[in-house]
């Protein structure tokens, strides 16, 4: 069974850090490029942050210097540390993992930056 399970959200203050991290299961991790996505109240989702299977990254253009997306293949589990952190991230953060016509998603972690 695929299984992709967010955690480290939570409330934090503008200018603070947070790092989530996404355990995978059911799946060949190594080989799915793995993604952070964000959906703000009243927006659409938007690819945040994405890691391929040899590590190279690619971030938004509004997390780029602020954000970073790692991956341990080792421990199935991938991560996105968020420094600098402004009202304007808050939303809640999914997980997802893709490779050709396989597409999983984790249920979201709540982010949520207020003072």
């Amino acid at each position: 069974q695929v299984r992709l399970v967010e955690s480290g959200g939570g409330l934090v203050r503008p200018g603070g850090s947070l790092r989530l991290s996404c355990a995978a299961s059911g799946f060949a991790f190594n080989l799915y490029r793995m993604s952070w996505y964000r959906r703000a109240p009243g927006k659409e989702r938007e690819l945040v942050a994405d890691i391929s299977p040899g590590k190279s990254v690619d971030y938004a253009d509004s997390v780029v210097g602020r954000f970073s997306i790692y991956r341990n293949n080792a421990k199935n589990t991938v991560y996105l540390q968020m420094d600098s952190l402004n009202r304007d991230d808050t939303a809640v953060y999914y997980c997802n993992a893709r490779q050709e016509d396989h597409d999983y998603w984790g249920q979201g972690t709540q982010v949520t930056v207020s003072s």
